[in-house]
């Protein structure tokens, strides 16, 4: 409003000057453009006062977040020489909103051994491996990893010694050899090509423009759901941990792609305790222990052959994805 008002005012007190011979015009031709130049910075002064008032709110929303107190606090204990041996003793969790995802679950993993989680939609079986991965610490109960409570462990270092592969892979705005990179940054570019090998995406990646150095977009939109969960399995090999997690890693791919991600994962889970989410139960058929969950509860546990025995959930499940069945119910 003031540039409006000072404008158009100079106009017409200048115009009237002109008219009357008081003032020549082209010294008012000159002056409608000064007072133009004059007055055009307050615009400048606006837009600054307005990022001003953005930044600040910006601040108060920052501070508030640093203020928050940590639910999870980290603890002092470094684990060393890790087996992999996991147990969840007496497990029972809570959301806020949503009581009772878990009841009294007990599950007793051996290092080296692989253990799958199966069950319809909401059983539970995510929030088991938050849990693992001390995303939320368990209402009643703990999880313990080589015989100590992980709320004793240093948790930076706890983490790092857990792999994940999960359903929703989020790739860096970078190329495919940064990406893979990502799970060990002190790795050498002979290692990197390795585990790109064992996650079976070497000849996929020396196919593109770039080979390694082949930007993926971001989130790795240039790439397929397959190829991107199987530079998420490179990134797993390449940082080699005792512990495993893999939470749906072939549930959007087709028949083909999972086939060859489930040959790297055979060759990746060797040696290591290994965690799998699956709905797919061709892809756990040789777990050494199949958890079935339902409503937060442990229903069903065994082999897939004995499972397939008792006739229960496990089985029901089984008849319909092998088209025995329409339904489970």
């Amino acid at each position: 409003m003031i540039i409006v008002i000072g404008f158009l005012g100079m106009l017409i007190l200048g115009g009237v000057f002109a008219l009357n011979g008081t003032l020549e015009v082209a010294e008012y031709s000159v002056i409608i453009f000064l007072i133009q130049r004059l007055l055009w910075p307050l615009t400048r002064l606006g837009e600054t006062f307005d990022n001003y008032q953005r930044a600040m709110a910006s601040t108060n929303r920052i501070l508030d977040l640093l203020k928050t107190p940590k639910q999870i606090i980290s603890g002092t204990q470094i684990p060393k020489n890790i087996k992999g041996e996991i147990h969840l003793s007496g497990i029972s969790f809570d959301y806020k909103t949503r009581p009772n995802i878990l009841s009294d679950i007990e599950i007793k993993v051996s290092s080296g051994d692989t253990v799958a989680f199966v069950g319809p939609t909401g059983a539970g079986k995510s929030t088991i491996t938050k849990l693992i991965l001390r995303f939320y610490d368990p209402t009643k109960g703990s999880v313990m990893l080589d015989g100590v409570d992980i709320r004793d462990l240093d948790l930076d270092k706890y983490r790092e010694a857990i792999g994940l592969v999960s359903q929703d892979v989020f790739l860096l705005d970078g190329s495919v050899y940064e990406n893979i990179l990502y799970g060990n940054h002190n790795a050498t570019e002979e290692q990197v090509i390795e585990a790109a090998k064992i996650a079976e995406v070497h000849e996929f990646v020396e196919s593109l423009p770039q080979g390694y150095h082949t930007l993926v977009g971001e989130r790795g939109q240039k790439l397929s759901g397959g190829q991107k969960q199987r530079i998420s399995i490179a990134r797993a090999v390449l940082k080699n941990p005792p512990i495993l997690i893999l939470d749906e890693a072939t549930s959007n791919v087709d028949n083909e792609t999972e086939a060859a991600i489930q040959r790297s994962l055979d060759k990746l889970i060797v040696d290591r305790t290994t965690l799998v989410i699956a709905h797919r139960l061709s892809t756990i058929r040789n777990a050494d222990c199949i958890y079935v969950l339902d409503n937060g509860k442990m229903v069903e546990q065994g082999t897939h052959d004995k499972l397939l025995n008792l006739n229960g959930q496990y089985a029901s499940l089984w008849r319909v994805q092998t088209g025995e069945r329409d339904t489970i119910y």
